[in-house]
């Protein structure tokens, strides 16, 4: 039964609903005041019977006229002549039909002809009324939902192509470092050239394979990272040195694609290859209360101001925004007269 009903439209079960409740409503009063008899129910068919029809025609008058498209005003207008205009043609019609079948009641019979019509486009008006009250509320409610959904759907896609449009940049900002980096080493020693190829084409394949996710495990952005610290370690050799402190239960937990590796790259761009001896590049990753604490620290100075003009860490900040709001930050200040530190929270995933 609940498989039939889900295959009627839900207009009609609820016309049959509304229809079906007044003629008990009526029913009910006329049993309860003893006046219940022929003439009721003939009386009662006739008036649903046009309720019905003329209620249909005035919903298809309502959707081919687009009213519920326009202006509020617009609607309101619309929806004062549409009930006036289809009250009027019921009152004729069932004063019509009433007499007729010889159906009208004893009010009715002490009236003119048109004294009956204007009462019965009365009750009618009032009637059609209600009946397009729930219909406008119905269709406004549920525009309403199909509206805030929409936009939603639209946030979402806008998100999405922000954040495809980031990582569009990221990989050829990242390859072109890279190249340059191999290109040094062509002359200077090519199995070391080789070998730098090799690293980058882990690199491009693990980037490739995280493309089109918005997020990936910790793990596999370490894995990225590791390579492309082997490929700066053949650059720099021993001016680089690199630390790790990883709580590998945080291993699991999601990251932007390639942030973690923009955060080094920025840590040995500006601070590494700016430093005659070198440093170190330490890499962090614990739990901090309910959220995810990832930092990377590198020698090297800020000189007081704040690098987020770089398009790496503006990258950064404008991704954990659109992925987690308010909930994520990003920050990078000198920690030492010799330390940068770039940090990043982010909500615990469960």
């Amino acid at each position: 039964m609940p498989g039939f009903l889900n295959k009627i439209p839900k207009y009609w079960i609820f016309q049959a609903a509304g229809w079906g409740m007044f003629i008990f409503i009526n029913i009910f009063f006329a049993v309860t005041f003893e006046r219940f008899n022929l003439s009721i129910i003939g009386r009662l068919t006739i008036f649903v019977g046009i309720g019905l029809l003329f209620s249909h025609f005035m919903r298809e008058v309502i959707r081919r006229s687009n009213i519920l498209q326009r202006s509020l005003n617009y609607q309101i207008i619309g929806f004062i002549l549409v009930t006036v205009l289809f009250a009027i043609i019921v009152g004729v019609f069932d004063s019509f039909l009433t007499k007729v079948f010889q159906v009208r009641n004893t009010q009715e019979k002490g009236l003119s002809e048109s004294e009956v019509i204007i009462a019965n486009a009365f009750y009618a008006f009032v009637y059609f009324f209600m009946w397009n009250c729930i219909y406008f509320i119905y269709h406004y409610i549920d525009k309403s939902r199909k509206q805030q959904l929409d936009t939603l759907k639209l946030q979402a896609l806008v998100k999405e192509l922000e954040l495809k449009t980031i990582k569009a940049h990221i990989n050829p900002h990242f390859i072109f470092n890279a190249l340059n980096s191999i290109r040094a080493l062509i002359d200077e020693n090519p199995s070391r050239a080789r070998n730098a190829i090799t690293e980058l084409s882990n690199i491009l394949r693990s980037s490739m394979q995280a493309e089109n996710l918005e997020t990936v495990t910790l793990g596999k952005e370490l894995d990225i990272v590791r390579d492309y610290l082997a490929l700066e370690h053949i650059r720099f050799e021993n001016r680089l040195r690199v630390e790790y402190d990883i709580d590998e239960e945080t291993l699991d937990q999601p990251v932007p694609p390639m942030m973690l590796q923009t955060l080094v790259e920025n840590a040995i761009k500006h601070g590494i290859s700016k430093n005659v001896q070198g440093g170190v590049v330490k890499i962090i990753s614990d739990f901090k209360g309910t959220n995810h604490e990832l930092i990377v620290r590198n020698t090297g100075k800020l000189n007081g101001e704040m690098r987020k003009e770089g398009f790496g860490l503006h990258s950064t900040a404008n991704r954990l925004g659109l992925l987690y709001g308010q909930e994520a930050t990003f920050e990078i200040h000198d920690t030492t007269e010799n330390m940068v530190e770039a940090r990043v929270t982010m909500p615990v995933h469960h």
